[in-house]
């Protein structure tokens, strides 16, 4: 028999003691989302203190081995369900590279002499995961875009748009001036910052139209990352972020904002785009084509929680966001790709309503 495939196709899996109480059978189980029943009594689990293991294994007696089947056809349907998916969420989370194994040993021990900014077990034992909720940016629950259905609350009725501005403001007929009015008459829109990144200085507020909402210029220090810093002036949960030459109607941006309401731990937006393995290439593409198929949302165009920015700014590794600084590009995809690392969910797209010229009627 293959011990690979017997191991991915069982429910259950015995972890007797190996030559200390622990054995690398526990871990090859929880990999197998097969169900550990432990036979080494007196063992301590790995990261036992943060992580509620009851909750992924089941925990046998050695010395009552005859009692184990019955044990396990105890366990009913739900339940197993339940261990099994717990057994992936800690695998994947903490145990499926020596780098994570040896990253969740610090976070434990970083949370246990900064007890005040630690991490409480929800956050360990619920997805994403303790390694990815960050303690600096908050320590309650309801501040991050995962919990919010766990707890049964809703993410606020606002949002702050931030706008990327790259070109000299020369008239008043340019696209960003059409785009300030339109989000600026959402119900939704709480304010609004433009994030200058032109070599020039910023106009003065008397040169931008007057609006409804607080307008705050502030400056991009000319980096392309810079729209993803997590900006102190952004009190809201919700980011819209948008491009300057982005063309919305005020009822899409409404609209687009709802969606994100019900899905406020993903990218919610308008501008799809495809990534794609190239076989004759053997390299990654990106396409813009129309298709029923959809990979990224462009954040010229979406809504995003903010707690994404805190990721983006100290989660990533400081050689992508360079990489991004030197190209000058890519940083929605990188964007999409973090959050889609974060929560195993890709971004919704939101269709934008047609524009139809109404032809005269004929005169009769």
């Amino acid at each position: 028999f293959d011990y690979q495939e017997l191991l991915h196709n069982s429910t259950f899996c015995l972890v007797p003691r190996g030559r200390r109480l622990g054995s690398f059978r526990f871990l090859e189980s929880l990999q197998a989302a097969c169900i550990p029943v432990l036979l080494s009594n007196g063992w301590e689990l790995p990261f036992s203190d943060v992580i509620q293991w009851n909750q992924a294994v089941i925990e046998g007696d050695e010395r009552l081995l005859l009692q184990v089947p019955s044990t396990v056809r105890a366990v009913g349907n739900e339940r197993v369900l339940a261990l099994r998916q717990r057994t992936q969420m800690l695998w994947e989370a903490y145990f499926s590279s020596v780098d994570k194994i040896v990253l969740t040993t610090l976070e434990i021990i970083k949370d246990r002499v900064f007890s005040h900014i630690s991490r409480n077990k929800y956050m360990w034992n619920s997805l994403p995961g303790g390694l990815l909720v960050l303690p600096e940016y908050s320590t309650h629950l309801a501040h991050f875009p995962f919990y919010y259905l766990g707890l049964g609350v809703s993410p606020g009725q606002e949002f702050t748009a931030v706008i990327h501005a790259v070109s000299p403001l020369v008239s008043q007929s340019q696209p960003i001036m059409k785009l300030l009015q339109v989000v600026s008459k959402s119900k939704y829109c709480s304010q609004i910052i433009i994030l200058w990144n032109n070599e020039k200085p910023p106009p003065n507020r008397s040169k931008w139209p007057p609006m409804p909402v607080p307008l705050t210029v502030t400056d991009g220090r000319r980096k392309t990352t810079s729209r993803f810093l997590p900006h102190v002036a952004i009190e809201t949960e919700a980011v819209l972020s948008l491009d300057e030459d982005t063309v919305l109607l005020t009822s899409e941006v409404n609209f687009a904002f709802l969606v994100w309401r019900s899905f406020p731990e993903r990218i919610v937006g308008y501008p799809p785009r495809s990534h794609f393995w190239d076989p004759l290439k053997r390299a990654w593409g990106y396409t813009s084509k129309w298709t029923n198929d959809y990979s990224i949302v462009l954040t010229g165009a979406a809504f995003y929680h903010r707690y994404y920015h805190y990721l983006f700014s100290h989660f990533l590794p400081q050689s992508l966001r360079t990489l991004v600084d030197r190209t000058s590009n890519c940083e929605d995809i990188l964007m999409n790709f973090l959050v889609s690392a974060v929560t195993h969910l890709p971004p919704v797209k939101v269709a934008q309503r047609k524009q139809y010229k109404e032809l005269p009627s004929p005169q009769v």
